[in-house]
């Protein structure tokens, strides 16, 4: 933090502001405009795409209260961004062509959409800073390796839950000690919750339902830790990882098996634990030197020590993801290689032959955590891919979904792009 604030500084003092857009107009993107805007010195929020232009506008009227120019093609882009103004745009790819932007943060929430752009962006030479979790696990490692071979990167977030595992991640390991469980805590886990049982509680909060429905679900928890573990190595315990009730974040030291902490290390999350909502990294360390300070320091007498973070500001931390892949080169998050770990799809309730899923956080499927070889070996159905599946037979409640169930839709990018990244990573699944 203390780098990042010191260069975005010295960015305003130059006048050379990070130049950084926006494809998406929802409830994130509206606060993560409004961070940029009033509370990011040295970065300039370029322009908004959105399929709803008015949502855009409001954005910036809230944000700036300006209203933007809109802008329909390419020159009438690059004019406005070279008088500085505020910018908006129905069509996503002006962004990726403009030589005025050197980022896009993506807050779509459409897997497939957001494929699209995020391929358009790299291909066009733009860093991608996304709050996407379900694109990042289904989707992450091919998209690195697009992003290696233009010199630019992707990267999921700081704020959101795998961004700040992954920054406490590297502390545990920059101490010098082993890290083998990363975690997550959760106040709520019921795999049958549905957008009717989530409608009064996202009209409150003026949140998407299906996205509240994944939460509850356990889709989204399923996700963000597939994003840790395939930047980690760290695997899953079992399939939907164990979940252990706990009052307070200091009983995971003993909630998990050991032989699997000690051999290669685990991603899960713990429900009902204070403080949260935070995350949390396990170390371990059999040194007698550092089991010694330590104790001193109150840590514990190990070989396990519990190191977290009680909070995740969501979009008040993407700014600062956006500063140090363009200052920094450094993603908050990313994809060593192959992939490790996928979210499967699992029937939410007696689905039948011909029904058409609904994705997720949708009344069909709700998606868990699974080892990416048995998924291969399997041939499991990606949860981020089940939307718009016809079923070729009936699935029994809390079964999974293979491939063999179902009839894709046609030409999605996002099943070439998986089809593409298995075939990479040497895969043998569909």
């Amino acid at each position: 933090m203390i780098i990042l604030d010191t260069a975005l500084q010295q960015r305003e003092k130059e006048n050379n502001p990070v130049r950084v857009a926006m494809i998406g107009a929802g409830t994130m993107a509206r606060h993560i405009a409004w961070q940029i805007i009033n509370a990011t010195p040295g970065m300039h929020l370029v322009a908004i795409s959105n399929r709803t232009i008015k949502k855009a506008q409001d954005i910036y009227q809230q944000a700036a209260g300006t209203n933007p120019t809109i802008v329909s093609n390419p020159d009438s882009f690059e004019n406005a961004a070279k008088k500085g103004e505020y910018i908006i745009t129905d069509e996503p790819s002006l962004l990726s062509l403009s030589n005025h932007v050197d980022a896009i943060i993506e807050v779509t929430g459409n897997v497939e959409f957001a494929a699209q752009v995020t391929l358009q962006a790299i291909q066009n030479k733009k860093h991608v800073i996304s709050m996407d979790a379900e694109l990042h696990a289904t989707l992450g490692p091919i998209l690195k390796a697009y992003a290696e071979k233009e010199n630019v990167i992707i990267t999921d977030c700081d704020g959101d839950q795998p961004g700040v595992i992954m920054n406490l991640y590297r502390f545990v390991r920059s101490i010098g000690c082993k890290p083998v469980l990363a975690g997550n805590i959760k106040g709520l886990q019921d795999p049958y919750r549905t957008p009717k049982t989530q409608e009064e509680f996202a009209k409150k909060y003026n949140q998407n339902v299906n996205m509240v429905t994944s939460f509850a679900d356990g889709t989204k928890v399923a996700f963000e830790m597939a994003i840790v573990a395939n930047a980690t190595g760290l695997k899953a315990g079992k399939r939907g990882m164990y979940g252990p009730k706990c009052s307070h974040v200091q009983e995971a030291l003993t909630a998990f098996p050991m032989e699997q902490l000690l051999n290669g290390g685990i991603v899960d999350y713990i429900l009902g634990a204070k403080p949260s909502p935070g995350v949390f990294v396990i170390g371990y360390s059999q040194e007698p030197i550092q089991r010694h300070y330590f104790d001193y320091l109150k840590m514990g007498q190990g070989p396990l020590y519990l190191f977290y973070r009680p909070y995740h500001l969501c979009s008040f931390e993407v700014p600062l993801s956006v500063a140090r892949v363009v200052i920094f080169n450094d993603p908050a998050i990313a994809p060593k290689g192959p992939p490790v770990c996928d979210v499967i799809t699992t029937a939410k309730t007696n689905l039948e032959k011909n029904q058409k899923l609904d994705g997720i956080g949708g009344f069909s499927c709700y998606g868990q955590l699974e080892n990416s070889d048995i998924c291969r070996k399997e041939n499991l159905l990606p949860m981020g891919l089940s939307a718009e599946c016809t079923l070729k037979r009936a699935i029994k409640k809390d079964s999974p979904v293979t491939y063999d169930d179902v009839i894709l839709p046609e030409n999605r990018l996002s099943d070439k792009l998986r089809a593409e990244q298995n075939v990479y990573f040497n895969r043998n699944d569909k």
